[in-house]
């Protein structure tokens, strides 16, 4: 079982107090790979201009997370892992990074919100990731595009 903040507990059991239907399945984490990111792309997410995320299907194919299904719910965290929201998967593909669209790009609300922008700095995440796990980052590397909603504030 997993141990998290009072925060997180609370915000769940409000929503689910609202919504007895769904499933008391639930995960906490936040976006990125440091506070400051956390909680910037945090704020974009309850502001509702970061509506998508990315991450490589590797950690899914060996095992290392849980594949995201639509349906299921997440807590999210701000940099000091406390709870800002609650969004629900949508949708989630998988598709090589070279082949991810624009329109994918859009969602995840980053910069100026372009492909161009987000192939620049997910080759620079996907790469450090890469070279933390021993294996090299390629332009086809399989990657795990979901769509969100924030169903809670």
């Amino acid at each position: 079982m997993t141990i998290y903040k009072n925060s997180v507990n609370v915000m769940w059991q409000k929503y689910r107090a609202e919504n007895p239907t769904i499933s008391n399945k639930f995960e906490a984490w936040a976006f990125g790979n440091s506070p400051s990111m956390a909680d910037e792309l945090g704020k974009l997410v309850m502001n509702g201009i970061k509506t998508g995320t990315s991450s490589l299907f590797y950690w899914y194919d060996q095992g290392l997370e849980p594949m995201p299904s639509v349906g299921s719910h997440v807590v999210l965290l701000d940099g000091e892992e406390e709870a800002m929201g609650i969004i629900k998967l949508i949708g989630v593909k998988i598709m090589p990074f070279n082949e991810v669209p624009e329109t994918f790009a859009y969602l995840e609300g980053e910069g100026d919100r372009t492909l161009e922008y987000w192939r620049e700095v997910h080759t620079s995440f996907f790469t450090n990731e890469c070279d933390e796990l021993g294996i090299p980052f390629e332009e086809d590397a399989l990657v795990v595009c979901e769509e969100f909603e924030v169903v809670y504030k």
